[in-house]
């Protein structure tokens, strides 16, 4: 089971990739969307900011309820919010964890909508579901840029946009 010391880490790792494809979304393109089916553009950059607050969320709770859940995204109208959005949720994200206690990882946590339970699964498996959101919905960011011709940062290598 990875440790606390790990997945602090893979999480400083992933948000430098994270950083360099947020810093690329501008500002005048936030409404478009490549399909009616998709989110918008600055909605999807807003999630992947907001996806390093699921470790705090998971830290601190034993369950997510959709049925319950009052969720509302965060409005973001500029990339210097986006950019300030991310490095808040990442900071309050890896202080969390630095913080938390390998027993409370070890403990479960679920997922349901109302009664139907999705899954329950140790914490950790949870963070690291986290991290891969992350990685699913920036990939998703990187073909919304390429789509509107932005270069596409590298993220285990380089890009087909880098030298």
């Amino acid at each position: 089971m990875p440790t606390i010391t790990e997945l602090v880490k893979e999480m400083e790792l992933e948000s430098r990739t994270t950083r360099k494809m947020l810093s690329r979304v501008p500002d005048d393109k936030l409404d478009w969307q490549p399909h009616s089916r998709s989110m918008a553009l600055g909605r999807l950059a807003t999630h992947v900011a907001e996806l390093p607050g699921w470790v705090t969320m998971t830290l601190h709770t034993n369950e997510l309820d959709f049925a319950k859940s009052a969720y509302k995204p965060k409005v973001i109208r500029t990339n210097p919010e986006l950019m300030g959005y991310f490095e808040e949720t990442l900071a309050d994200g890896m202080k969390n964890l630095a913080d938390a206690d390998q027993a409370e990882l070890d403990k479960p946590w679920t997922l349901r909508n109302g009664e139907v339970i999705l899954y329950t699964i140790p914490k950790t498996e949870v963070l690291r579901m986290a991290y891969c959101q992350i990685v699913h919905h920036r990939a998703q960011l990187g073909v919304f840029l390429r789509l509107l011709d932005i270069p596409i940062p590298g993220s285990y290598g380089p890009s087909a946009d880098e030298d």
